[in-house]
């Protein structure tokens, strides 16, 4: 993603390009954009994860800044905005050479092809959508919704702005999937300064700096443009966007994209053989419901940490942010937080909030009808059901149940060589660690809460 052009639309939002992934925070205040809001607070803090983590995987980040990601949210996202969440979207590369789209509420990432359009929203998850797609022909764009939910349409052509690196205040942005080309047909990324200058004022008091290795800033002193057309001040609520917009969702499960790929090199999530179903309209809005009604409304008993997070009483650290706790307290009810996530063996990563119902087609299962978040697995074996197996939540712990799948689950505890097929119906507790395998397919069971004092 680093040779594309990342075009930014007009709004109040923040958005950054750090090391070629693009990320956009909703400013949810009501002013504008400081270098104290909370939505720039959030930016910086993404912004130094995916540096971090471009560091350890330079060319395909996106399976490892979702796993950060999902982590930063449990962590810092609280002491960033107390009270108030924070909304974000991430694109990355993915390892297989796609797109990894990561996104926590109101965001949604739009890819534009040839006579296709596809949308993945982060509101209608259960806790955050987290995908990988390959490149879409024309782009692929984050925008944040506005009050009534509403995005704007992509551009019927691209314009002359490129966001090289850096911030900007802006209301999402689109890269355009094919490379930047000058008059020669060279691709131009390596001399960005041909297309902006050193810095460019992208947004009212966002600096965005054309030179990779100088880092994002923000203006203290913003100074306004001498010309008011050249930076337009939009609200994000704004009336922008065409009342006919249609708005299809994703969630934790939702369909991968399925644009042919090279099956020697594309992990099986995104070259599976299996069909995917074409989305029942009906049945779609019935597991959002599903989402919304179980997620993070389990109340336990449990103890507070001094961060005022809940916390299983059996463990001396914090369930939600790592932080030790003061077990001399008296047990309270809490709501439970998420308990832990699932990471597949491509790095997409399911968050534990509710029961779930694991498989190949898990989505028109009799569990999903009576209430089960459903994981959809794409497998090419043929060795897995369409409701494979249960993940079920109980006070604190985890379990995992097979219902009796043709050919088992199996698992193995950490420090352990070999796999042991359970027997129908009985279930199991795992423990950080342990590896699930249905199917050809295998997912490691993890800690939501960083390691202690992380």
């Amino acid at each position: 993603m680093k040779d594309r052009q990342v075009e930014v639309v007009t709004g109040g939002h923040a958005v950054a390009r750090i090391d070629g992934a693009l990320v956009v925070v909703a400013n949810r205040g009501l002013g504008r954009l400081t270098p104290q809001s909370p939505a720039v607070l959030a930016l910086e803090s993404l912004a130094e994860l995916i540096r971090e983590v471009s560091e350890q995987q330079p060319t395909g980040p996106g399976a490892l800044v979702a796993r950060q990601a999902t982590r930063w949210l449990m962590k810092h996202a609280e002491q960033i905005s107390p009270g108030q969440p924070i909304d974000f979207g991430v694109l990355s590369a993915a390892e297989s050479g796609g797109v990894a789209i990561f996104l926590h509420g109101s965001v949604t990432a739009v890819l534009a092809g040839d006579g296709t359009f596809e949308q993945y929203r982060g509101r209608d998850a259960a806790f955050t959508v987290d995908r990988v797609a390959s490149v879409p022909a024309r782009a692929v764009a984050l925008f944040v919704d506005d009050a009534r939910g509403r995005i704007p349409e992509l551009p019927a052509e691209r314009g002359i702005g490129w966001l090289v690196e850096g911030i900007a205040q802006a209301g999402g942005a689109i890269v355009w999937s094919d490379p930047v080309r000058g008059r020669s047909g060279v691709v131009e990324h390596s001399d960005p300064h041909r297309h902006i200058p050193p810095t460019a004022r992208v947004g009212p008091d966002v600096v965005a700096s054309a030179d990779p290795d100088v880092a994002p800033s923000i203006d203290p002193n913003p100074v306004p443009s001498a010309d008011p057309d050249l930076v337009p001040s939009v609200d994000p609520d704004a009336d922008l966007y065409p009342t006919g917009t249609q708005a299809a969702t994703a969630m934790l499960d939702s369909d991968q994209d399925q644009h042919a790929l090279d099956p020697h090199h594309a992990p099986t999530q995104l070259g599976g053989t299996n069909p995917v179903p074409q989305p029942d309209p009906d049945l779609q809005r019935r597991l959002e419901a599903t989402a919304k009604a179980t997620f993070l409304t389990v109340k336990v008993l449990g103890f507070k940490c001094a961060r005022a997070h809940p916390s299983d009483p059996r463990s001396a650290f914090c369930t939600v942010c790592g932080m030790p706790v003061d077990q001399t307290q008296q047990l309270i009810e809490v709501v439970r937080p998420p308990l832990g996530m699932l990471i597949l063996d491509d790095g997409i990563t399911y968050l534990l909030a509710a029961d779930a119902v694991l498989g190949r087609d898990p989505e028109h299962s009799e569990q999903a009808r009576r209430g089960m978040i459903p994981l959809k697995v794409d497998d090419s074996s043929g060795g897995m059901s369409r409701a494979h197996a249960e993940i079920m939540l109980v006070n604190w712990d985890v379990s995992v149940v097979d219902r009796g799948s043709t050919n088992g689950t199996r698992t193995r505890m950490p420090g352990y060589r070999d796999w042991v097929r359970l027997g129908p119906n009985q279930p199991m507790m795992l423990v950080p660690g342990a590896e699930l395998m249905i199917g050809n397919r295998v997912l490691r069971f993890e800690p939501a809460a960083p390691p202690p004092f992380g």
